[in-house]
């Protein structure tokens, strides 16, 4: 199962707590000391953990997911999300459902929105 690094603009502690309890690897910016970090610093930190980084903030690290691979740079992924956008639950649902589609390896270099996991077949 992937493993995630919520940024410090998507530390939404409830959503965190969902997650880890159903098994879910998390952790935060905040836990790892990288508050007032610039986004590639966090981005360097997941890389250095192996860790998807998940982040409110789309344009900006899409951006640098786009540059990272013009450098020819690798991450171990991203998942952007609007903030606001979903309840709590159907955040949860959706981080889930990607969790349990995605290996860490699918998600290297990659980025996913989370508006495209809505759908849960089962």
């Amino acid at each position: 199962m992937i493993r995630l690094y919520f940024d410090e603009d998507s530390m939404d502690r409830d959503i965190i707590r969902a997650l880890r309890s159903r098994g879910m690897d998390v952790v935060t910016a905040l836990e790892q000391g990288m508050i007032r970090r610039k986004d590639h610093e966090h981005l360097d930190f997941a890389i250095q953990q192996k860790r998807v980084l998940f982040s409110y903030n789309r344009s900006d690290f899409y951006n640098l997911h786009t540059h990272y691979l013009s450098e020819g740079k690798c991450h171990a992924g991203i998942i952007l999300a609007n903030q606001q956008e979903y309840s709590i639950g159907e955040s949860v649902r959706r981080i889930l459902h990607l969790a349990n589609k995605k290996t860490h390896a699918d998600m290297e270099n990659q980025v996913e929105f989370l508006s495209a996991w809505g759908h849960v077949n089962t």
